[in-house]
């Protein structure tokens, strides 16, 4: 008697736990997660999601059949008394060899649309436009070799249309995903891989380096931005255009130290002389069009602009003594000094003149 309490605890408790875990699960569908893999959004994420959805099928009725099975030998053959046992099938050849084939089969069913998907995802599409993506420690440089056009961290493509992406690295194993319209793939040094992707709609889908590549790897972050063909033309135009020459005020005199300080000597700007073919660190010719800057983390404002010319490793992790990541002080050299707020001011102001 003395055992009742305890065990009705013991029962209580467990069935709490089994509720909280219950909640946790539903709670955690209920999660804005714009990097989704189960949310296809072009033609080629939608072909990886068919194969999802066969494989989890097959899991799920495995699950059913087996658990089913196991009710049904647990209450058939449950012990009535101290003497009874059920027949025992241990080394039973015709289980054995079934339960064996059968595996076997269901992996071979799924492994037929599988291979189908691999084979059609490696064909290069036709008459696509054509992106060379090149990883660095952190961020995404973009060529578009056809259209004359370089940029950085978001990715410009216009919907309806066929793209293949080939993927280079600069220093490290990198890996390219963006879920809603592609699957994830290596980027290595050394080697070009590539992948297809095709948008349905305009809209931004988000994505991310997905292989760890250093000390800020989670801050390596990557935006696919659909327009549409009318909308993709004019963003082409108006990124042929050369770096804004600013003639008077805090722009001017940030267009002026922008040279002084050695900044071209990492930093693209188009129509520069002095920053020409740089891509130690991202192309700066339109910054003032994106929406984020340091590897897509942190809102395009003058005042985030401003916090990462004071002090970029504070923001975003980084190893500017090892030469990779953006110093505080500068130029380059032993009398390196970090900005003043003047300098930074004037800085920003030119960076916002650069649309």
């Amino acid at each position: 008697m003395n055992n009742v309490p305890s065990r009705r605890h013991t029962v209580l408790t467990t069935g709490r736990l089994a509720l909280i875990t219950l909640s946790l699960l539903v709670l955690s569908a209920c999660a804005d997660s714009p990097q989704d893999t189960l949310k296809p959004a072009g033609e080629w994420a939608r072909k990886l999601d068919s194969l999802w959805d066969a494989a989890f099928i097959s899991a799920v009725v495995v699950f059913v059949i087996v658990e089913g099975l196991l009710v049904l030998v647990l209450v058939r053959f449950r012990a009535r008394g101290d003497d009874d046992a059920p027949r025992q099938v241990h080394g039973s050849t015709p289980l054995e060899i079934g339960w064996t084939i059968l595996p076997a089969l269901i992996l071979t069913v799924l492994s037929v649309p599988t291979v189908a998907a691999i084979w059609e995802l490696a064909d290069e599409p036709e008459n696509a436009l054509q992106i060379e993506v090149t990883g660095h420690q952190w961020w995404w440089e973009y060529d578009y070799p056809d259209l004359e056009v370089e940029t950085a961290n978001e990715l410009h493509i216009p919907a309806g249309t066929q793209v293949n992406v080939k993927l280079h690295s600069f220093d490290v194993i990198h890996s390219f995903w963006a879920p809603q319209l592609f699957g994830k793939v290596d980027v290595v040094p050394g080697r070009e891989n590539r992948l297809a992707m095709k948008a349905d709609e305009p809209g931004v889908y988000l994505g991310q380096c997905a292989e760890f590549c250093g000390l800020s790897h989670a801050n390596m972050r990557l935006r696919v931005i659909v327009h549409t063909k009318a909308g993709f033309e004019q963003w082409l135009d108006d990124q042929r255009q050369d770096a804004a020459k600013p003639a008077s005020g805090d722009a001017a005199g940030g267009y002026a130290l922008f040279a002084e300080k050695g900044c071209g000597g990492c930093h693209t700007l188009a129509g520069n002389e002095g920053s020409a073919g740089a891509n130690v660190g991202p192309n700066l010719t339109h910054l003032a069009s994106r929406s984020t800057f340091a590897g897509g983390i942190f809102d395009l404002t003058a005042d985030n602009l401003a916090r990462w010319l004071e002090n970029p490793s504070k923001m975003k992790p980084m190893q500017p003594g090892d030469n990779i990541g953006m110093p505080r002080a500068f130029p380059p050299g032993p009398d390196a000094k970090p900005l003043t707020e003047d300098e930074i001011a004037q800085l920003v102001a030119y960076l916002e003149t650069l649309e």
